[in-house]
């Protein structure tokens, strides 16, 4: 049921100014058509202002935004082929749920819209609840007839701004798989402005992670958390373990990298710098803790000398906080399989990871960058 003859949506220079604030700066990005493409990032990073340049609800400082062989910039919202959900639904709580997808078909002026309303009802799983009103419907319910009332138009962009927002933790969840299988469905470009990390993930082909007003970097979901481009991206997305660490040198296509008197190595392309001071990083479920010198794996990379302080057992892993020997305690999950003895607080420990886990940025970047705005966004 694919609703589209669209093409890429692409962004040239945008930079958006609110007296004196710079919310987007010289922007650059393609949406490739028929993308799941995610903006990602803390409050007031950007995005929503990006999101409502693109539906023509604020206008660029500077810029230029097309969507195939078409430029939009100066076309007024109603002229743009392109849809918004928004966080609180708005639908008419006077009208029932069939008349409220059949809405925009009715106001341009299309007689026929018995079938159109229900094809619409059916892909979004509620065409048994058409003679209902808004209010006896669930909140998930309520964000499909929104979903189903902008996709009912054709555009050739569907632009979802925080649509999950409003759910509750498994709600979001279920929704989550819902749009995806939409959005594969329809076939059209949705772009989707979320600060929710895992909700990006889950959905999206391409995020890009947006930082005061830039992109500090876009890729597949896979991408991002394998091999941030930046402290922000590392921390921002998932959890990251960052230790200060000097390079030492090159050696069979790996850096070698002191890291407090130990040496580890990390492939080059896994380098975002390759000399001086630097940021040696690991995600917290890549790290395998053993008790002290009892595990020799040819290859790997050690840090020894660890004493487990915090032991968090939270059902599918524990968490496990060691401190090493200079006082900097790295983060460890471990999953719950029961194959391995669980460690206690006082334990002394090595850390093992392969080198392929292992990333490095550089150390002018600010190792808490991305921490802060989590917090933030969570209150």
């Amino acid at each position: 049921m694919n609703l589209t003859g669209s093409s890429d949506l692409v962004l040239s220079g945008i930079s958006k100014q609110f007296a004196g604030h710079r919310a987007v700066h010289q922007l650059d990005l393609t949406v490739p058509q028929g993308e799941f493409f995610a903006l990602l990032g803390p409050s007031g990073c950007g995005k929503t202002t990006t999101l409502r340049m693109v539906a023509g609800l604020e206008e660029p400082t500077a810029g230029t935004i097309s969507l195939g062989d078409q430029d939009i910039t100066g076309l007024r919202p109603y002229k743009r082929p392109v849809n918004t959900v928004f966080q609180n639904y708005a639908l008419f709580p006077h009208l029932d749920i069939f008349e409220n997808v059949a809405f925009g078909l009715r106001r341009r002026g299309i007689k026929e819209v018995r079938q159109k309303v229900g094809e619409m009802l059916d892909l979004v799983e509620l065409g048994a609840y058409g003679k209902r009103k808004p209010t006896q419907l669930s909140g998930g319910q309520q964000q499909r007839v929104a979903l189903a009332r902008a996709l009912i138009n054709r555009p050739q962009v569907l632009l979802l701004d925080e649509p999950l927002g409003a759910l509750d933790l498994k709600l979001r969840r279920q929704m989550q798989i819902e749009l995806k299988r939409i959005q594969t469905e329809v076939g059209i470009t949705f772009v989707h402005v979320t600060h929710d990390q895992e909700e990006a993930m889950t959905m999206a082909d391409t995020i890009a992670v947006m930082n005061a007003g830039v992109i500090e970097q876009l890729g597949s979901p896979a991408e991002l958390y394998d091999l941030p481009a930046t402290t922000f991206v590392a921390n921002f997305l998932g959890q990251s373990n960052l230790v200060r660490a000097t390079i030492l040198g090159q050696a069979d296509g790996s850096v070698v990298v002191d890291v407090h008197g130990g040496k580890i190595t990390v492939p080059v392309p896994r380098c975002r710098v390759t000399e001086g001071d630097v940021w040696m990083g690991i995600r917290p479920e890549k790290v395998f803790l053993a008790p002290a010198g009892s595990e020799e794996e040819a290859g790997s990379n050690v840090l020894r000398s660890a004493v487990v302080t915090d032991v968090s057992y939270i059902g599918v892993s524990t968490q496990y906080l060691a401190k090493l020997p200079w006082g900097q305690e790295l983060t460890v999950f471990e999953q719950n399989t029961g194959a391995r003895a669980a460690l206690k607080v006082g334990d002394s420990v090595d850390l093992h990871w392969q080198p392929s886990h292992t990333f490095v940025l550089d150390a002018a970047q600010d190792a808490l960058a991305g921490v802060e705005d989590i917090a933030d966004d969570a209150g």
